[in-house]
């Protein structure tokens, strides 16, 4: 290899992902595959030889920040290359949404289609000479801090919510095989990282699809399905002293089986469970799996083997046709079932969802003054059993901590998912040897709660 072959340098990929974690992921694989080929990353559009746009397009604020991102790109830089869910999205006119708007864009594809991206790139940016593959770590490029990571174990949803468009972007369930999901889980946990977040569309239906057919992970067999994934799961996070959290669960029956690994201390006594309402006429509109009596008692079922349960929950307020008294059985809902962690949307059509036909249209300044009087309740319901918490010990995974700690830090304990929920702001440790370190755990007595958050003093 000559002198003028090594002073060439590498293309310079600008990269910019929005929306939800499942779209975190897709980005990272993009980004691992780039830098396993030799393409280099531009921290600017205009530093860089193309420019990709990973799009959200699920509400209309997010379809304008998208819209306007590729805008801006474009710009900046002229060659932007589009992926993730508004590339899916259809326009006006029936053809591609991001083509109607920015006709100028090299190439448009949908969500998780990393092979197709880097088809695109190849086509305008070649591909650098000789890539040095020992480069990539072997966990791939991460978005989030070293300590936690999303593990994405399926895509798609079977669901057919009235409110949501997420099928015809995503496409239907299609689950990871299990021994792809617990070797890229293991990777993680070998990198360092100290907390497993696991993400889809539907985490409790992993495995539908396959008829929960038999993979093989470590040279055994087990089963493509939710509990042996998370027995799994924990029996690795076990090994590397770490945690895992699960997200997006549906409140089917067989969630149950879980419960008891939470009480061993497999998986955090944690769910993210988005219930959307309680009232069954509108979770019938909602066409939503389950109803809010069912809810009310798988709840109560669940903190009975794991009273360390936390629950999160998303809502949705002024739904179409929604009544004065249907909102009222959702207050009710949510001082009754205890929900720890709850946030709400107003509801807000959504281009292309069947919810848009529905009798009843809510006015807008209807919508928005029920979505502030839920979470008045919420907030009531989450900061009485936050207080409860006070003079609690612990264990606190460390997010942040200036000069060691010494002038204290943030951090979250098991009921708090990152960027979502609160954190626990430490003090100062009183102790002069004490120190914090980003990504390792401390314990910590509760001293207080302020907002959404705990104050805690290390030990």
């Amino acid at each position: 290899m000559t002198d003028s072959t090594l002073a060439i340098p590498a293309p310079k990929i600008g990269f910019v992902s929005l929306g939800c974690p499942k779209a975190l992921t897709d980005s990272e694989l993009i980004l691992t595959q780039l830098r396993a080929e030799g393409y280099d990353t531009s921290k600017t559009f205009a530093g860089a030889d193309l420019v990709i746009v990973n799009t959200c397009g699920f509400i209309d604020d997010a379809v304008k920040e998208s819209l306007d991102t590729i805008g801006e790109a474009l710009a900046e830089n002229g060659k932007v290359i589009v992926t993730g869910c508004l590339g899916a999205k259809a326009g006006d006119d029936g053809g591609n949404l991001v083509r109607q708007m920015h006709p100028s864009v090299l190439a448009v594809t949908g969500p998780h289609a990393t092979h197709e991206v880097m088809d695109a790139v190849h086509t305008h940016v070649p591909k650098p000479h000789d890539p040095f593959v020992d480069l990539v770590p072997p966990q791939g490029i991460k978005l989030t801090p070293r300590h936690y990571a999303y593990l994405k174990i399926s895509e798609g949803c079977n669901h057919r919510c009235s409110f949501c468009i997420i099928p015809s972007m995503r496409g239907d369930l299609v689950s990871r095989p299990i021994g792809d999901v617990l070797g890229e889980a293991e990777r993680l946990f070998e990198s360092g990282v100290k907390e497993l977040l696991v993400i889809s569309q539907d985490t409790s239906a992993y495995g539908v699809d396959v008829k929960y057919r038999t993979g093989f992970w470590d040279g055994k067999p087990v089963k493509t399905r939710m509990l042996d994934l998370c027995q799994k799961l924990g029996e690795l996070a076990a090994k590397h002293g770490a945690w895992v959290r699960l997200h997006y669960v549906y409140p089917y029956p067989h969630v149950d089986e879980i419960l008891p690994l939470m009480a061993e201390g497999l998986i955090l006594p944690y769910l993210d469970v988005p219930f959307q309402h309680s009232h069954p006429e509108v979770l019938k509109r909602m066409k939503r799996p389950a109803s809010g009596e069912k809810n009310l008692d798988r709840l109560q079922r669940w903190r009975e083997i794991c009273p360390e349960l936390v629950v999160r929950s998303t809502f949705i307020a002024g739904f179409p046709g929604e009544t004065e008294e249907q909102f009222q059985h959702l207050l009710d809902f949510v001082r009754e079932a205890r929900i720890d962690r709850a946030g709400a949307f107003a509801y807000s059509p959504v281009e292309g969802a069947t919810a848009n036909a529905l009798d009843g249209a809510l006015p807008e300044a209807v919508r928005e003054e029920r979505r502030a009087r839920f979470m008045a309740v919420a907030e009531a319901v989450s900061a009485e059993k936050l207080q409860s918490r006070v003079g609690a010990t612990m264990q606190v995974l460390v997010d942040s901590a200036p000069a060691l700690g010494r002038k204290g830090g943030l951090g979250r304990s098991y009921a708090d998912a990152p960027e979502i929920d609160g954190s626990v702001k430490l003090l100062p440790p009183e102790k002069a040897s004490k120190t914090l370190k980003v990504g390792e755990f401390t314990k910590a007595r509760i001293v207080g709660a302020q907002g959404h958050d705990l104050i805690a003093q290390p030990i």
